[in-house]
């Protein structure tokens, strides 16, 4: 079992805090404007994209100091400029010092989320379900992959806590768009029909389960396994040591991924300043 410690903590959200940078520079560029910002703060990044977007968010804190002040002072106003709330998504291996600083200047704690890593060093199982095929999507087929995944996530499993937040089409749309050039895609067919799809980033060495989705009409036939196993088999040829994924306590996907040998690397906890 993998064991998480601060050393692939700090991997993770760095990995985690690029992500993030690059998509909101990819919404920047989808726009054709300046209206959001990508700041760096403390090693990570402060990122606004667009009016409700998944991509508004801190995220990578903790592990290169604590912020200044100042800096903290100009993210918050960044935001305010813009009527939306400061969220900070923290480690529960970053440095106390900077949930210390955080609590002082009257943020709150919100939600969590679950990180679950596995190693890939031992070789992937395959898995196989009748009638389910999954493949790398390629951008011929982009609009099948973005219907299925973003149907999927507007009809979450009920199982475990919720999101934090919910959010339109257009917006997750958006966001998914956003993401496409930095992804790697992959659909799930169910006897020909698109029935589910899911994502993957490579980043030094380190496999980021981007998102998976199944249609609500096609689920439990065993679809994210076939998805998830896909992932990490490519993950695993491309020479990465571990493999993440970030789930809701007590979900399908957690539940999931732990049959698949994930275990709990650490939780996030997500703080916000402002209404949410």
């Amino acid at each position: 079992m993998l064991f998480g410690d601060v050393t692939l903590a700090a991997r993770i959200e760095q990995a985690e805090a690029q992500f993030i940078a690059a998509c909101s520079e990819a919404a920047a560029g989808r726009r054709g404007d300046r209206a959001g910002f990508v700041v760096p703060i403390a090693g990570g990044v402060a990122s606004y994209a667009e009016p409700g977007s998944p991509l508004n968010k801190v995220a990578g804190l903790g592990f290169a100091g604590r912020p200044e002040p100042a800096d903290l002072d100009a993210i918050e106003q960044a935001y305010a400029a813009r009527g939306a709330p400061v969220q900070i998504e923290l480690s529960s291996l970053a440095d106390p010092a900077v949930l210390e600083l955080l609590a002082e200047r009257g943020y709150r704690l919100v939600s969590f989320e679950n990180v679950l890593g596995r190693a890939l060093g031992d070789g992937v199982e395959p898995v196989e379900a009748p009638g389910v095929e999954v493949r790398p999507s390629g951008d011929d087929e982009f609009g099948a992959w973005l219907e299925v995944v973003v149907e999927a996530s507007l009809h979450p499993d009920t199982q475990g806590v919720p999101w934090l937040e919910e959010f339109p089409r257009e917006v997750l749309e958006n966001a998914e768009r956003d993401a496409a050039g930095l992804v790697r895609r992959y659909l799930a067919e169910l006897h020909g029909a698109p029935a589910g799809g899911g994502s993957m980033r490579i980043a030094g060495g380190i496999a980021q389960l981007t998102g998976a989705g199944t249609a609500p009409a096609y689920r439990r036939r065993g679809i994210q396994s076939v998805l998830l196993s896909a992932r990490l088999a490519d993950a695993a040829a491309a020479g990465c040591d571990v493999a993440v994924i970030t789930v809701q306590p007590g979900s399908k996907s957690q539940q999931n991924a732990q049959r698949r040998g994930f275990g709990l690397l650490y939780t996030r906890a997500v703080l916000a300043s402002g209404p949410v």
